[in-house]
């Protein structure tokens, strides 16, 4: 009996061994773990303060800056003066910019007609471009022009991509470039002012709208131009009477009866032909041409000479509306001849 007791007092204290020596494990890998992650929050922390250490001793990088785009806007040398009070306009009031040269890029033809016949009166010289590649070719030959109207949508080439084209040139710097558009939203009307235009005018066009557009960018001597010079400072002649002389012998009352015979058949010629075209009688048109053609080359108006001409072969296809700006040429260059053959018969 007492042996059975000492058996299971041993088995006993055996047990408590060995439960302690679990605990005693288990407390000894929990103090491990404890130590094992607050060694990794350490080094995690060190970690961190080195690469923090490392990004405040790199230099500092300056916020790259966007590259300025040029200012669509930005007027150079490109003439401009401030509208000053008016009273409501009349089409007579625009005879104020005789002399200057327009550019009008619109392939509407009715709108083409509205505005020339707008300033019919006025002593404005106005080409006409029907789009806007046409345009281009007309500044590749003839950069002397005082303003540019340029129609938003034109076939072939837009006002859009012409207007961009135009700017990037600096050969063109002086010429301002005026937006014609039925579009008023102020997104359409920024999206020209961003391609290069200066100012938008609203279609369909309103009297006082272009007399103010034309006097802000026009400077009021453009008249003066028509007026050229040679190299010596002198005036050039549309009449060279010295020529006319030479091919009447030198007969000078025959030279004034062949001038005097000009100025009373043809002086409102230009009148009458547009009333043939209008009328559709280019035969008539034609005729009345060849002979002027060949009268102004006889009295010595070369100029003249060759308007005719030009106007003479534009008139056969109507259709390209060519024949309008060489029409014009034609009465400015009449014009200036009948002026200096009054001038020439009145010298002593």
């Amino acid at each position: 009996m007492q042996t059975f007791i000492n058996q299971n007092y041993m088995e006993f204290i055996g047990l408590i061994a060995v439960v302690i020596l679990i605990v005693v494990f288990i407390f000894i890998k929990i103090s491990q773990n404890k130590k094992s992650l607050s060694t990794q929050k350490k080094e995690a922390k060190s970690v961190r303060e080195v690469e923090q250490k490392e990004e405040r001793a790199k230099p500092k990088e300056e916020p790259k800056e966007e590259p300025q785009k040029p200012a669509a806007l930005e007027s150079i040398n490109r003439k401009k003066r401030e509208l000053l009070p008016h009273d409501k306009i009349t089409k007579d009031d625009f005879a104020i910019f005789k002399g200057t040269r327009v550019l009008i890029a619109e392939d509407n033809i009715i709108n083409q007609k509205v505005i020339s016949g707008l300033l019919s009166t006025s002593g404005i010289d106005i080409t006409i471009a029907n789009d806007g590649q046409e345009a281009l070719d007309i500044l590749q030959n003839d950069t002397d022009f005082s303003v540019i109207f340029m129609d938003a949508h034109m076939p072939i080439v837009d006002g859009f991509e012409a207007t961009r084209v135009i700017r990037k040139n600096p050969k063109y710097d002086h010429i301002p470039i005026v937006a014609l558009s039925g579009d008023t939203a102020v997104d359409d009307i920024q999206k020209m002012l961003r391609a290069g235009m200066e100012a938008h005018l609203e279609k369909p066009l309103k009297m006082d709208a272009l007399y103010n557009i034309l006097y802000i960018y026009t400077t009021g001597h453009e008249f003066k131009k028509m007026h050229k010079t040679n190299e010596n400072g002198s005036a050039v002649l549309e009449l060279k009477s010295d020529k006319g002389l030479e091919i009447c012998a030198g007969d000078k009352e025959f030279y004034l009866e062949i001038l005097n015979d000009f100025i009373s058949k043809y002086a409102d010629s230009a009148e009458t032909l547009q009333e043939h075209i209008n009328g559709t009688n280019s035969i008539d048109a034609d005729k009345m041409l060849l002979d002027i053609s060949g009268i102004a080359a006889n009295i010595g108006a070369d100029a003249l000479h060759n308007a005719a001409l030009d106007l003479k072969n534009s008139i056969a296809n109507p259709s390209d509306m060519t024949y309008i700006n060489n029409l014009k040429k034609y009465k400015r260059s009449l014009e200036k001849v009948c002026e200096e053959i009054k001038k020439y018969k009145s010298a002593p």
